[in-house]
C-alpha cells in the first residue's frame, strides 16, 4: 500500500483507508458484527492500515466491532486508528453537536474504552459546534494529545474560517470533507487552504455511497432505515443521470486502462492535491478486492478532462452532500 507522511504529526497514513459508518449499521439498513470484524481484519492484512470510525456510526457500536477486530488483529502499533467526538444523542437517536471540553473528557475515555486501546492515532471533531469556541475545542484536544491520548488532531467538515480559529490554539493535522467525484465542492475553499497549509486530507464518501462502485442499478431497492432513501441522489430524475454517468466513466475506464469504474473514482480521489488518504466503505471482505488495481498508475491531464466531460454531460441537476449534516446547536449565537 502506498503512502504519505502527514505535515503537522508524526504519523504515516496508507492512501486507502477503511471508513466504517455502514459497519455500524445506523442509517445502513443494520449490521453483521462477524462480518464486519472479518472486514476490518481483511482491509489490515491488505494493507489498508487506516480504520475510521467515529462514535455516533451505531451509537458506539462500530467503534465496538473495531475494537473487536484490532484485538483480533493485534499488532496495533501498525494501524493507524482514526475517531471522532463532538456528537451526542438520546433515546430516540437524536443526534447534536456538543464539542464542550466536558463532552470531549467523556468521550475519549469512551471511546477508548469500545476500541481496546489506551491511544487513538487521529482524534477528530465530528462536526463543528459554533456553540463553543473553536479555540476552546482546539485547547482540549491539545491537552488530550499533550497527556498522550492521542497523537494527532483532526477536524471534520469544517470550513476555512472555521479551521483557522482551530489552528490559533492546537496544531492541525487533518481535516476530513465528504469528497468524490460526484461531490467536490471543497475544492472552491477547503482544498486550496488545507494545500497550502500542510492539512492533510483524509476525503470520506470515496464511491458516494455506493454509487461509484459500479454495481448499483435504476432498480435498487433500499431496507430498514438506509440514508439512501432520502439521499436526494438517489431520487428520480437525478439518479438516472448518476447512473449514466457511472455508466459511461466505466466505459472509459476500461477502454483507456483495463480498470472499471470503481479504480478510477479512488484513482482520480488520490490523485487530487492535498489528499492524504480516500476511506473506502465497505462491509463485505470481498467488497476490498479492487484495491490492487488502484495502485501503481494514475491520471494524467487529457484523462482528468475527459472524466470532467462525462461528469458535465451526464449530471444536469448535480447536488451536494448537504443533506447528512447534523442540526446545529440549539445554543449556537445567530
Amino acid at each position: 500500500m502506498d503512502s504519505i507522511k502527514l505535515d503537522h504529526a508524526d504519523i504515516t497514513v496508507p492512501r486507502i483507508g477503511l471508513g466504517t459508518w455502514a459497519i455500524g449499521g445506523w442509517m445502513w439498513g443494520g449490521t453483521d458484527d462477524a462480518q464486519a470484524v472479518d472486514t476490518i481484519v481483511s482491509a489490515l492484512e491488505r494493507g489498508i492500515g487506516l480504520i475510521d470510525t467515529a462514535p455516533v456510526y451505531g451509537f458506539g457500536h462500530s467503534e465496538e466491532i473495531v475494537g473487536k477486530a484490532l484485538a483480533q488483529f493485534g499488532r496495533r502499533d501498525e494501524i493507524i486508528l482514526a475517531t471522532k467526538l463532538g456528537l451526542a444523542w438520546d433515546d430516540q437517536g437524536r443526534v447534536r453537536r456538543d464539542s464542550s471540553p466536558a463532552r470531549i473528557r467523556q468521550e475519549i475515555e469512551d471511546s477508548l474504552r469500545r476500541l481496546r486501546t489506551d491511544y487513538i492515532d487521529i482524534y477528530q471533531v465530528h462536526w463543528p459546534d459554533a456553540a463553543v469556541p473553536y479555540e476552546e475545542t482546539a485547547q482540549t484536544l491539545d491537552d488530550l494529545r499533550r497527556a498522550g491520548k492521542i497523537r494527532a488532531i483532526g477536524v471534520s467538515n469544517y470550513r476555512p474560517e472555521q479551521m483557522e480559529a482551530f489552528r490559533a490554539a492546537a496544531p492541525l493535522a487533518t481535516d476530513q470533507p465528504p469528497y468524490n467525484l460526484f461531490e467536490r465542492e471543497i475544492e472552491a475553499d477547503v482544498q486550496p487552504y488545507c494545500t497550502e497549509r500542510g492539512i492533510g486530507l483524509i476525503a470520506y464518501g470515496a464511491l458516494c455511497r455506493g454509487l461509484l462502485s459500479g454495481r448499483m442499478r435504476a432498480d435498487r431497492a433500499f431496507q430498514g432505515d438506509d440514508l439512501r432513501q432520502h439521499d436526494p441522489k438517489f431520487q428520480q430524475p437525478r439518479f438516472g443521470q448518476y447512473l449514466n454517468a457511472v455508466e459511461r466513466l466505466d466505459a472509459y475506464a476500461r477502454e483507456h486502462y483495463g480498470k472499471r469504474v470503481i479504480h478510477l473514482a479512488l484513482r482520480w480521489l488520490i490523485d487530487q492535491p492535498g489528499v492524504a488518504t480516500a476511506l473506502w466503505g465497505a462491509r463485505h471482505p470481498e467488497q476490498l478486492d479492487p484495491v490492487e488495481d488502484v495502485l501503481g498508475w494514475s491520471l494524467d491531464a487529457d484523462a482528468l478532462k475527459a472524466i470532467d466531460a462525462i461528469l458535465d454531460a451526464c449530471i444536469t441537476d448535480p447536488v451536494g452532500p448537504e443533506f447528512m449534516a447534523p442540526p446545529e446547536n440549539s445554543a449556537a449565537p445567530a
